[in-house]
């Protein structure tokens, strides 16, 4: 039986899952799983980079442990985060988060170069205030001297790949999310490094993912007890779950559902017209050279957030820990609490920048509603069904718009991730769209993330075959339209 390893960091943990295929069915098992977090360092919101790096090495020990020796691995993250490295190999800066308010007004700056229309046009990629564009532009308006000193920049999984085999590889799918890339050609577009005043030779030219890495650094080697073969899969969570879609038609669109619900479809060019910038729709990069197609929506982040604020538990903003309540919200308390409110009606925008990052979701929540004359909500389960209506009111509009982009008109809905457990915005869903459901699998990211390891290595034949076995091994569900 031959293991295949996962690393999946998400923006609050990060897991080591195994994959393997036994008696025709493909199966998967965490095998370690890890905090990730937040610190404020030098007025920033940065990722704490020392506890990662003891994660991922803790999670290859516990393979060792298990007698499980993985014959490939490869890493996946969230997107747009990136490090800069000098000449030695050494990281150049903190390691700032995307959550960090240092890109407010980026935007602007980079549009007195080029509109963002002409951006948008390039690169396809659409407008969020965190881009790794907006990002270096952020920097080099307050540390130049950062870049000056940088000899190449790593997008974030490309950076821990490097931790552990000494090879500086940037992949396709997670470089694609920088809006830096040319959108057609699948690289990074050299005119626009010039006119943002970048230095071209940090930028090294995306890999395809399948691309052999090389194998682990002597000295990791020494530390976990065993060597294995590093590969690049869709180093984007997003790029390696839209993988594991098990659709059998081009009728269905995919939704890879998280802290962030990423809706859309894939396409075998990119579209990046007029009409598809204003409707927000991106075109981030796919395995295979594929395009994924989709509208980034704010997601169970809302939820989650409102949860954390309840909790009174210790994720850090600007800084600071909230007080531990007495009462701990689960999850099924509170769609519990949102369907005793199911007459509550107002909505919000979920994708406005004032829910990326407040100091009190809540209280930003009730500040929306009082500011667009709805009822504010005054009860948990008021507030919870505040949250749901308006994610599944969003999921409509991107699929009208989608359907107006793309001239199809679409059937059906997949939906994979964590996300895709959470059953009543599963029903509101397919009630809300008039659309099948079809939940599952859970484990996207990481399937998506094993399944290139094993196209690479010649166990599978093709994405097809993959999506085929996906399909026959793991349960999904379906919520039929009301």
């Amino acid at each position: 039986m031959q293991y295949y390893l996962a690393i999946d960091i998400g923006a609050s943990s990060g897991r080591h899952v195994l994959g393997y295929v036994q008696n025709g069915k493909f199966t998967v098992e965490e095998i370690h799983r890890f905090e990730n977090r937040q610190v404020r360092k030098n007025g920033h919101d940065c990722w704490d980079v020392e506890n990662l790096r003891n994660g991922i090495i803790d999670g290859l020990k516990a393979c060792k442990t298990a007698g499980k020796i993985p014959v490939s691995l490869s890493i996946d993250t969230w997107g747009v985060d990136f490090f800069l490295l000098d000449k030695d190999g050494n990281e150049v800066g903190d390691a700032v988060a995307y959550r960090d308010d240092r890109t407010e007004g980026m935007d602007k700056v980079v549009e007195e170069s080029i509109s963002f229309q002409d951006l948008y046009t390039l690169t396809g990629i659409a407008k969020a205030p965190y881009n790794t564009i907006y990002q270096l532009t952020a920097l080099k308006r307050e540390h130049p001297e950062q870049l000056e000193q940088a000899d190449c920049l790593l997008m974030s999984p490309n950076y821990y790949l490097y931790l552990l085999t000494g090879k500086k590889v940037n992949e396709y799918t997670i470089a694609s999310t920088s809006g830096m890339l040319n959108a057609k050609d699948k690289v990074w577009d050299e005119a626009l490094l010039d006119t943002l005043g970048l230095k071209k030779s940090l930028f090294l030219q995306p890999q395809m993912p399948g691309t052999v890495v090389g194998n682990l650094r002597p000295e990791i080697r020494d530390e976990v007890g065993f060597d294995t073969t590093v590969i690049l899969a869709a180093c984007h969570d997003t790029g390696s779950a839209f993988l594991t879609i098990p659709a059998k038609d081009d009728n269905a669109v995919y939704i890879s559902s998280g802290t962030w619900s990423l809706l859309g479809v894939e396409n075998e060019v990119p579209i990046t017209t007029e009409e598809a910038q204003k409707e927000g729709f991106t075109n981030e990069g796919g395995a295979w050279g594929r395009y994924r197609f989709l509208k980034n929506i704010m997601g169970l982040w809302i939820i989650q957030s409102i949860r954390r604020e309840l909790n009174g538990t210790d994720y850090v903003q600007k800084g600071e820990a909230r007080k531990k309540a007495e009462k701990q919200w689960s999850f099924p308390d509170l769609i519990r609490e949102a369907e005793s409110a199911e007459d509550f009606p107002s909505v919000i925008d979920v994708n406005k920048d004032r829910f990326l990052s407040p100091d009190s979701m809540i209280e930003e929540i009730k500040t929306e509603c009082r500011e667009t004359g709805q009822p504010v909500p005054e009860t948990i389960g008021e507030l919870l069904q505040c949250a749901y209506k308006s994610l599944v009111q969003c999921y409509c509009k991107a699929i009208e718009g989608l359907q107006v982009l793309t001239g199809k008109t679409y059937t059906s809905i997949n939906i994979v991730g964590g996300g895709c457990q959470d059953m009543y915005l599963n029903r509101l869903t397919a009630k809300a769209t008039g659309r099948t459901v079809y939940a599952g699998p859970v484990e996207g990211t990481a399937i998506g993330n094993i399944l290139v390891q094993m196209v690479a290595q010649g166990e599978l034949k093709n994405l097809q075959h993959a999506r085929d076995l996906v399909r026959d091994s793991f349960e999904i569900k379906t919520i039929p339209a009301e």
